[in-house]
């Protein structure tokens, strides 16, 4: 081998010396193949799940894997879709079953992915907090012999003693926030240590993420109630219209409070083409936290919920609910309630059900059960022809109904929907011409039902709905913070650069000391050289250059090394 190849050798050693430790990132090493045995594919194994690669591909994995939850109707969000899409596609339908998609984020293999990740995040976490603890309570390595091979190198001759010079330049070292120290004849210093803490920061916040989500999906629960003006609602299971919650979800965990609805507002667009566009939905309820808790009035808006506890209020629809009243063939009351009709176009068309389950008796005496079925307009246009609504308020409002008469089947101990009517053992009232019977009524109008069977009402007060969504997330605060903090450390992680500066000052051979400043950052950046030049044009102000033994002149410039900048 000859001298320059020696030299050079020798070169690298001490630059990658130099370098080493500017982060905390384990040192990928050609190693030899694991050893034979359990142990050392055990060792293999954690090496490589503990990887930086191996966990970004599980965090792809994790981002792919959440495709298909969100394409494809899932058994915890929407059963009836899930029905729905089984009946559509008899093939495909099988094969989701077998693959989990119905129900990914519970699935074996999203489960798996997910702890795989955990895992290998904890495994990148916990040697590099080690080691970088070990950096800040250690100080920057001495400054190579070389000091014209690092990427950033300056020099100058000057007449001020070795020590006054490294004095001089580690109070501008620590003046610029590094951390210093005399080595030898050099001062080492180090500064950009945030950007190890932001990539740990990052990584804490992953972890974070995932046990937010997690602990989100165990304990949540979601919940929808339908509201009618001057009714209340209490919060427990029971008196949800429909109720989904997390697998280590309980009845207990439920926030107490109960709410009253005291009347919903909702405002449009008269004219333009935004024509029945919703300006305004707010609902003015009265609320109680707990079961002695004080009475307190707010308005709940779209995107506005109330927050009681970890609970949060949503306000997420809305209709009408014409009050009926039902009498029987002598006149007497046996239904007066107000019915809420679901909307079924943005000008909220509606349709519903009035169901008399008792104390209603035919002309004959015999008990009956009474079903009606109600379409309902808010605004209706006679020169359309159609009982479709014209405008989403109530400016003329017009109700459908037809009557039918029997057994409605909800004493079976079967559920059905209240919005439904099972005519299968219900026979229709018939008009005069043997047809079915149905009239239009308007506000204050009646149906009269044929032969003494008694009459409906469609009374002048017509009253509005809210439905609500209760959402209760545990984890919801963790996860924002723990995206934050992965945020803050992504960015701290790429643009801050660690980087080590070492000046050193030696006598030379005729007594003038020659000083060397130079730098070396983790990755090429102009941010190093620019420093340098800044440091070394400060550190030159107080230690001036000295004439050069051909130079008659009373300073010397810096003179950068060739390929370096000042």
């Amino acid at each position: 081998m000859s001298k320059t190849d020696t030299g050079n050798s020798q070169d690298q050693e001490e630059l990658g010396a130099a370098g080493s430790q500017l982060s905390t990132a384990p040192r990928e090493e050609l190693s030899a193949a694991p050893g034979i045995g359990v142990i050392g594919w055990a060792r293999w194994f954690w090496r490589q799940l503990t990887s930086m690669r191996v966990a970004l591909l599980l965090l792809l994995l994790l981002s792919l894997g959440a495709i298909p939850g969100s394409l494809i109707p899932q058994t915890g969000a929407d059963l009836n879709k899930v029905d729905d899409f089984r009946k559509a596609h008899r093939t495909l339908a099988p094969v989701y079953d077998k693959l989990g998609l119905f129900h990914v984020y519970s699935s074996v293999w999203f489960s798996a992915i997910y702890i795989l990740l955990f895992v290998s995040l904890i495994g990148c976490i916990v040697p590099r907090t080690w080691q970088f603890v070990g950096q800040l309570r250690g100080r920057p390595p001495a400054a190579p012999k070389r000091l014209t091979r690092l990427p950033a190198y300056t020099t100058w001759r000057t007449t001020a003693d070795p020590e006054q010079v490294r004095e001089a330049a580690l109070a501008l070292m620590k003046k610029r926030r590094f951390r210093a120290h005399v080595a030898g004849d050099a001062v080492a210093a180090e500064k950009g240590y945030v950007r190890e803490l932001g990539n740990l920061v990052f990584h804490v916040a992953l972890i974070v993420l995932l046990v937010a989500f997690a602990w989100g999906q165990m304990y949540k629960s979601d919940g929808t109630k339908l509201v009618v003006e001057g009714d209340g609602f209490s919060n427990s299971i029971l008196q949800y219209d429909d109720f989904k919650s997390g697998s280590m979800f309980q009845n207990d965990d439920l926030v107490p409070f109960s709410f009253d609805l005291k009347d919903f507002k909702g405002t449009y667009e008269v004219t333009g083409p935004n024509r029945g566009t919703p300006r305004t939905y707010q609902a003015r309820i009265d609320y109680s936290q707990g079961a002695y808790g004080k009475q307190k009035s707010t308005t709940i808006k779209v995107n506005s919920p109330l927050h009681i506890g970890d609970a949060k209020v949503y306000l997420v629809s809305h209709g009408y609910a014409p009050v009926i009243t039902v009498r029987d063939g002598k006149g007497k009351v046996v239904y007066h309630d107000a019915v809420p009709l679901l909307p079924l176009d943005g000008n909220v068309t509606s349709n519903g059900v009035v169901k008399v389950m008792d104390g209603y008796e035919n002309p004959q005496g015999k008990s009956e059960q009474l079903g009606f079925q109600a379409f309902f307009v808010p605004t209706f246009d006679a020169k359309s022809g159609t009982m479709l609504s014209q405008f989403p308020a109530l400016v003329n409002p017009l109700l459908a109904v037809n009557a039918y008469h029997g057994d409605l089947g909800v004493d079976s101990g079967i559920p059905q929907s209240v919005y439904q009517l099972d005519k299968t053992h219900m026979k229709a009232f018939k008009d005069g011409k043997g047809q079915l019977l149905k009239k239009l009524l308007q506000p204050g109008d009646t149906l009269t039902l044929p032969n003494g069977a008694g009459s409906l009402t469609f009374e002048k007060d017509i009253k509005e709905w809210a439905g609500f969504e209760v959402v209760q997330e545990p984890g919801s605060g963790w996860a924002l913070g723990g995206a934050l903090g992965a945020i803050f450390g992504l960015a701290g992680s790429l643009f801050i650069q660690r980087r080590r500066v070492w000046v050193r000052a030696v006598p030379g051979p005729d007594g003038v000391t020659v000083v060397e400043m130079a730098g070396l950052g983790r990755s090429e950046s102009a941010k190093v050289p620019e420093e340098l030049g800044d440091l070394a044009g400060i550190l030159y102000d107080q230690a001036p250059g000295a004439p050069d033994p051909d130079d008659d002149s009373n300073e010397s410039p810096i003179v950068p090394a060739e390929g370096a900048e000042k």
